[in-house]
């Protein structure tokens, strides 16, 4: 506990990091245009059918998001909680234009460069929040919520990246069904985001809380 207490203002910059960088990343998904990951897909199809301006939307669904995660698992919500769910929707608007006015209209091999740029970032991006272990993200919480509780499909226990797996395969099936745009970089980050944040805590943001 005091080892953890010592290491407090790392695990807020790590937080804080680990949101801003979210927010980077969706910026870097949106402008290669083959789809954004699955919260987003989520979050998009939600905008199609909701008028009102995207950062507003995005807080306002995290908003109910988190009153289920405060009956389910209280230890989920903090600081990193609050700030993505004021914040990040902002960040990601400011990340795009940002992005778009830079770049302008990008060709194909940008456009891979900047899915490649997404993936990683973003899956860097939870690993140092989850580490921080002052809260996340109110959809991060959920699978987080579920894997905690060891459940089984056919007889076997489900690791958390295969929790996450299904997880964002059914927020992709309901951003399409809403309307929104999939590509190949929302079934990639379907697929492989819980296992590379996995990998990235496991390499990276796991052992620099370990640190003194």
């Amino acid at each position: 506990m005091k080892e953890r207490s010592a290491l407090l203002p790392r695990r807020i910059w790590m937080a804080a990091l680990g949101i801003l960088l979210t927010g980077v990343s969706i910026g870097f998904f949106r402008r290669s245009m083959f789809g954004v990951d699955p919260y987003q897909c989520f979050a998009n199809g939600l905008a199609n059918v909701i008028p009102i301006r995207f950062g507003t939307l995005y807080m306002l669904v995290n908003l109910v998001q988190l009153a289920v995660v405060f009956f389910l698992n209280r230890h989920y919500i903090g600081i990193s909680t609050l700030m993505n769910l004021f914040l990040l929707g902002y960040i990601v608007e400011f990340s795009d234009a940002t992005l778009a006015r830079l770049f302008g209209e990008l060709q194909l091999p940008a456009r891979i460069l900047f899915l490649a740029i997404g993936v990683v970032v973003t899956c860097i991006a939870a690993a140092l929040y989850y580490s921080a272990d002052l809260g996340v993200s109110t959809y991060d919480a959920i699978p987080l919520h579920i894997a905690s509780r060891k459940p089984r499909l056919f007889g076997r226990t489900l690791p958390f990246k295969a929790v996450r797996v299904i997880s964002d395969l059914i927020c992709t099936l309901v951003g399409v069904a809403l309307g929104a745009r999939a590509g190949i970089g929302t079934v990639v980050t379907a697929l492989f985001m819980g296992p590379l944040i996995a990998f990235f805590r496991r390499t990276l943001s796991d052992p620099l809380v370990r640190k003194n």
